[in-house]
């Protein structure tokens, strides 16, 4: 039997578990789906509009939004991928739009809780019902940075991002209606996609990482409402780490484990977890398109209440910066929408964000290290106001507040390297907004004979040379 998978170096104890739960069978068409290419899927951002390009091969058939590619883009130097025009993800864990359609209706406070790098996220910003908040943590400070960037990139406003470990969030009783929890797991999911993730599995790591989410669950349970959903889910196989521990959570936690309608045609798999009919939903490789998902909708018992109604707005005085009247003034003017947002500085930038949570927002930052809330309207250099990357891809940017140029693709590349761009000899002096196929790049500052870059540093294309083959999405 393991002469078989010799090839894939697959471990012993993971071929002998996993035919136990599958059967050897099933395990066979499984091996031989991991030996296969992964499948390359993204997800479009509606800012892109309507799609016309020969990339895509089909629909992910539980997102509106996902699409199946039939060959991988070199995203690195495709534009419009650094404009957060769409977001490289794999299809299984696009499924949670399905617990949104069916069970998230009134606008929500959600946690995602272990965000980074942000598939989840975005995609949470983008289907949850219009007036809510979506607070994405990650425990890492790096990764939180790279969490953010991703955010901002996306577009939407309503979001702030956090770098915290999950006992952070105990105090915070009932804040959240809605608890996404991605779990650090064993990773045989990954098997496919990172040779790495087969060498560190063992059997006491996957023991290990049972325990480990049971703990981060225990630490977090709190914050969630009564009557509020939490979304566990993993990217692997064994029960251990995903029906066990579902039914832990059921008998010790009280909660209650809610059915999704889904399609035959899907291929999902249920629970494989003897004796046990709550209901799961499992992506393996060989029934579905995409990686190793597994994914549970449990409910907190409880009555729901909720606290999303529009706060009063708590006043605070300006700090005694020369002219920081003026530059809130020209903010306002850069934003559409700007009687639902509040106007806040530190004295070094400018920041607006959604009256209705500012009150929330002001609690959380109490017990939370905040990385990055709302929108970063601009940063005050002296007596002038420089307009933020995050300002040119939020959706309540107003672009006819800057002069625009239309940059080539060659244009675009130097730019995202940060590299200096020529403009048209009639541009306006200032800053302007550059774009590419219509889509905010990104800000320069034209000085007539040069310009100043102002894509930020850390996110610029470190890469010094373009590939022979470029492939993008248009």
């Amino acid at each position: 039997m393991h002469e078989l998978f010799k090839e894939m170096n697959l471990p012993t104890d993971f071929i002998d578990y996993t035919c136990s739960l599958i059967g050897k069978n099933d395990f066979e068409e499984l091996a031989s789906a991991l030996e296969q290419p992964q499948p390359v899927s993204i997800r479009l951002n509606n800012k892109l509009g309507k799609v016309d390009t020969d990339c895509f091969t089909d629909k992910v058939k539980w997102c509106e939004s996902g699409r199946y590619l039939d060959h991988r883009l070199t995203f690195t130097f495709d534009p419009l991928f650094h404009c957060g025009c769409y977001y490289v993800q794999e299809a299984s864990s696009m499924f949670i739009e399905q617990v949104f359609k069916q069970y998230v209706t009134e606008p929500s406070v959600i946690l995602d809780l272990c965000a980074a790098p942000g598939g989840k996220s975005t995609l949470v910003s983008s289907i949850c019902p219009k007036d809510s908040l979506l607070v994405s943590n990650e425990i890492l400070k790096t990764r939180s940075q790279i969490l953010a960037e991703n955010l901002m990139k996306w577009g939407n406003t309503d979001t702030i991002v956090t770098n915290n470990a999950p006992i952070d969030f105990a105090p915070l009783k009932g804040i959240f209606d809605i608890l996404l929890t991605d779990m650090p797991c064993s990773g045989e999911g990954m098997f496919r996609k990172d040779e790495g993730a087969i060498r560190e599995w063992s059997s006491q790591n996957v023991k290990m990482c049972s325990e480990r989410q049971r703990e981060i669950i225990k630490d977090c349970w709190s914050c969630l409402k009564p009557g509020g959903l939490l979304l566990y889910s993993t990217c692997t196989f064994n029960t251990l780490e995903n029906e066990e521990n579902i039914q832990w959570i059921m008998n010790e936690l009280g909660a209650e484990a809610l059915p999704i309608e889904t399609d035959s045609r899907w291929n999902i798999t249920g629970n494989l977890l003897k004796d046990a009919n709550f209901p799961v939903y499992r992506f393996l490789p060989h029934r579905t398109r995409g990686e190793g998902f597994f994914l549970a909708v449990l409910r907190k018992n409880g009555e729901s209440f909720r606290h999303y109604k529009k706060e009063k707005e708590n006043k605070k005085h300006l700090p005694p910066i020369a002219g920081i009247k003026d530059l809130m003034t020209r903010a306002n003017s850069w934003i559409i929408d700007n009687e639902c947002y509040k106007l806040s500085t530190d004295g070094k930038i400018i920041t607006a964000f959604s009256k209705q949570y500012a009150e929330l927002a002001e609690k959380l930052s109490k017990t939370l290290h905040i990385v990055n809330k709302g929108v970063t309207i601009g940063e005050i250099k002296g007596h002038d106001l420089i307009p933020s990357q995050a300002l040119a891809f939020s959706k309540i940017f107003k672009k006819e507040a800057f002069s625009s140029q239309e940059i080539s693709y060659e244009q675009a590349i130097s730019y995202l390297r940060k590299e200096s761009i020529l403009l048209d000899a009639q541009t306006s002096h200032g800053c302007v907004l550059l774009t590419y196929k219509d889509m905010p790049l990104g800000f320069v500052k034209n000085m007539g004979n040069r310009t100043n870059n102002l894509y930020p540093n850390e996110w610029r294309i470190r890469s010094s040379y373009l590939p022979e083959k470029i492939q993008t999405l248009i």
